[in-house]
């Protein structure tokens, strides 16, 4: 189950293109959200997911990530051009990825959530909040 990802992104290209970076390595994509209520309703038996900060329903990308590791054990990476509106309490998400992000970035970020480690090397565009074990 870990290597199920979810996408919680609204802007669809890039939404496309973190499914195709994933796919591509192996992973397997449940679907792409765009908003609270899309994303809270896919989550159950995905293993982590990518979450953008703001959404189709304002900046709510804090707010899921919260109730996925709570509700449903994810681990989550935050996908963002806002890294300052991150304003979730530490457990929240393992960390968080610049836009625009590099493939090998989205790779090591994956291997860390899904405990791959040996898919991809550590990254320094993936900037931790917490430690990825647990």
């Amino acid at each position: 189950m870990t290597k199920t990802a979810l996408i919680v992104e609204d802007e669809i290209f890039v939404a496309l293109d973190l499914e195709r970076i994933l796919v591509d390595a192996g992973y397997h994509v449940a679907g792409i959200a765009a908003d609270s209520a899309s994303a809270i309703e896919a989550a159950p038996g995905c293993g982590f997911a990518f979450v953008d900060v703001n959404l189709r329903d304002g900046p709510t990308g804090p707010g899921i990530a919260e109730r996925m590791a709570r509700d449903y054990g994810m681990k989550v990476v935050f996908v963002t051009a806002n890294p300052s509106q991150i304003d979730c309490e530490g457990d929240c998400a393992i960390g968080y990825i610049r836009k625009p992000f590099s493939e090998a970035a989205i790779l090591a970020a994956a291997a860390m959530a899904s405990d791959d480690h040996d898919v991809a090397p550590a990254n320094d565009d993936v900037v931790m909040l917490r430690p990825a074990a647990g």
